[in-house]
């Protein structure tokens, strides 16, 4: 049996909720944004009029200014969007219990075997949420996955739009190579370099010449790009293995030594470390982020000797990597710790060193923090040479960063 899949993008998601409960400013031009007095100062999402004026996601809030003065720019209320998105899911639920998020506003639905076309569903969907949530949603229907997410994007906004296999040769093969899943700026560059400049380019190119300029993901685009993808859809309870878990911030003002660094980074750490054992995690590989005043930015990474979820031991070799790979030819504006390669069978044998019995006994006092501040705010208990420069030390990545369900996986 063909398989039935909608892909359900909330139009303009932040901003169109923002103005469903600000009835003043539904006829101006509206950006969501960070704030710019931390540095976050960047568009997350814009409603349809502020795009007329060509802003982007991603622009710097200084920029938008200057194409639209007018410009109104409102904080971002996660609390609000999330519930909004569970308020969605719950009318996705009417129809199928397979149904995957893909960040929080877009989620995938297999109706396969309802006895319903995807189109008259996709319909109903778009007129109820309108209806009942009072935003819009685009609603692409396919074969597959990979095709569904094409159809949203395709017509925009309060939209919904098919493609089959009769159809995707003339819809999803014209389109900008850059309009498939999994095709990022670095991918489009190196496709334009050879001539493939269309998604219908990918399908028509030598295979093993994607796999040649792409490695394994050209193999995985070639199958997109012809109707092949054959990953489901998961069911609405499952859940995805967590492959890592990090925190990264741009910080209120540019970092000038390692003392600067150090106290992002032991933030950070802290935060991670904090998450690992909420979830009853440690992991092997530590890896940290920086990007530098000139944006340009780097990641590595170093395996440790034994699996860890201790801030003082993230943090180590946090500074670590940092020290070994930066010269200070530029100041720094962002930086990133996380942490990966989990075991969840790792056993530890005690050696003379006496290293086992320090990481407990440094774990059991971590524990103790994270006690106190889930019953006292996260500030009731500092490090004193935290103090020292407040002005970097004052954030809290814990629960001031919102985790997106991601979804999507080929399997």
């Amino acid at each position: 049996m063909e398989r039935t899949v909608l892909h359900v993008d909330c139009n303009k998601f932040y901003a169109s909720v923002e103005c469903l409960y600000r009835p003043e400013i539904r006829n101006k031009p509206v950006a969501v944004g960070g704030s710019t007095e931390s540095r976050h100062g960047i568009i997350l999402t814009k409603n349809e009029i502020a795009s007329k004026y060509g802003l982007t996601v991603g622009e710097p809030l200084w920029k938008a200014r200057q194409k639209c003065p007018d410009l109104v720019i409102v904080p971002p209320n996660y609390p609000l969007y999330l519930r909004f998105s569970r308020l969605c899911r719950k009318v996705y639920e009417d129809y199928t219990d397979l149904i995957e998020p893909f960040g929080l506003d877009e989620c995938w639905l297999d109706i396969t075997g309802t006895g319903r076309s995807g189109e008259e569903v996709a319909e109903e969907i778009r007129t109820r949420i309108k209806a009942e949530l009072g935003i819009t949603v685009s609603v692409g229907v396919s074969f597959n996955k990979i095709f569904a997410k094409l159809g949203s994007d395709f017509k925009k906004p309060d939209a919904v739009t098919v493609i089959s296999r009769d159809n995707y040769k003339k819809i999803a093969w014209e389109l900008p190579c850059s309009d498939l899943l999994f095709v990022g700026r670095s991918t489009t560059k190196k496709l334009l370099y050879y001539g493939i400049n269309t998604i219908g380019d990918i399908a028509n190119a030598d295979p093993a010449l994607l796999k040649r300029i792409l490695g394994k993901n050209g193999e995985t685009l070639y199958a997109f790009a012809n109707g092949n993808d054959v990953s489901r859809v998961r069911h609405k309870d499952e859940t995805e293995d967590v492959k890592s878990v990090g925190n990264s911030t741009t910080t209120p003002r540019d970092l000038i030594d390692d003392g600067d660094v150090k106290t992002v980074f032991r933030v950070l750490s802290e935060s991670v470390a904090s998450r690992l054992r909420e979830q009853g995690l440690k992991g092997r590989t530590v890896a940290i982020y920086v990007r530098d005043t000139e944006l340009n930015s780097f990641t590595r990474q170093r395996a440790l000797a034994a699996c860890t979820n201790v801030s003082s031991e993230i943090l180590k070799t946090a500074m670590e990597l940092f020290t070994a790979n930066y010269d200070w030819n530029y100041h720094i504006r962002s930086l990133g710790v996380w942490v990966t390669d989990f075991d969840a069978d790792f056993c530890e044998q005690y050696d003379f060193s006496g290293s086992v019995e320090r990481r407990e006994k440094l774990e059991r006092v971590e524990k103790t923090v994270d006690a106190l501040k889930r019953r006292f705010g996260n500030y009731c208990i500092q490090r004193a040479c935290q103090l020292e420069r407040r002005d970097l030390s004052g954030f809290n990545p814990h629960d001031e960063h919102i985790i997106h369900p991601i979804g999507y996986r080929v399997s």
